[in-house]
């Protein structure tokens, strides 16, 4: 059985990155995602499928083209994720200012 992919396995390719980031100024057909790398067209839809299937993009039949649409909103588990070791490094270096400071005042 496949597991099931996040939001995290997404942000961990730079080239996923970089569609999330061309996708967050507007939606843009398949070929012009494309476009912008210099990656086979084959390679860019392997990233689009894994995108869809953390749920960061959704990709709509418009006539003959396919269209991606980008789902920023489900960055806010990454965010939250990320925001908890910020209020713990930042409880830490609070922690040590206050011990450097006492500690420069012994002196």
């Amino acid at each position: 059985m496949e597991a099931r992919r996040d939001v995290f396995q997404a942000i961990a390719d730079p080239t996923r990155r970089q569609i999330i980031h061309l996708l967050a100024k507007g939606s843009l057909n398949l070929n012009a995602v494309a476009d912008n790398f210099n990656v086979s067209r084959p390679a860019i839809s392997k990233h689009i499928k894994v995108l869809t299937e953390c749920g960061l993009i959704i990709v709509r039949q418009e006539g003959r083209e396919r269209y991606c649409d980008v789902q920023l909103h489900k960055l806010k588990e990454v965010s939250r994720w990320v925001e908890q070791y910020g209020q713990f490094w930042g409880k830490k270096l609070n922690n040590l200012q206050s011990f450097l400071a006492k500690t420069k005042t012994k002196k």
